[in-house]
């Protein structure tokens, strides 16, 4: 396994086990907001959901036409973050919303799957960049002793797309 592969297979765990991102529109009018990212590996390829209230923020803004967004991810265990540059709408895919319902997304609409407020959000990854943490000891101590870490973590970053 490369190493792309490998920085790539670690981040579509950590999304998959984290879930939350923080999700913004590339425009620059609205600054970036927590979502719960959510998969599904029925779709056949890479496609990253959220839940989200239609009256809302950038959320009010979107129609079913893609906006540039950018997703950013940081690993509970800050063993890797990433940036995801991609394509945000708005999806009325109703099975998909079944797919994905549970109760936590629940708490949040009270008319259920019904509920007026609620939008699907489909984000289509494109370029990214995801870099794996490096907070061990040893680069600590190689760190305060002012030796060059350069060489220690040029296989931990890489630039790939991901859809």
């Amino acid at each position: 396994m490369t190493d792309t592969e490998k920085l790539t297979q670690k981040f579509w765990s950590s999304l998959k086990s984290d879930r939350t991102v923080m999700l913004r529109i590339a425009d620059g009018k609205d600054t970036a907001r927590p979502m719960t990212a959510q998969t599904h590996d029925d779709t056949g390829h890479n496609v990253i959901w959220f839940f989200g209230d239609r009256h809302e923020g950038f959320v009010s803004q979107l129609t079913r036409l893609p906006v540039a967004a950018e997703v950013t991810l940081t690993g509970k265990g800050h063993d890797v973050f990433a940036s995801v540059e991609g394509q945000l709408s708005l999806s009325d895919d109703r099975a998909m919303i079944d797919k994905l319902w549970n109760p936590f997304v629940a708490a949040w609409y009270e008319e259920g799957k019904d509920d007026p407020r609620l939008a699907l959000l489909r984000f289509e990854p494109g370029p990214a960049t995801i870099w794996m943490g490096g907070s061990d000891i040893l680069a600590g101590v190689k760190a305060i002793l002012g030796m060059d870490l350069q060489d220690d973590y040029k296989d931990q970053m890489t630039r790939t797309r991901l859809g």
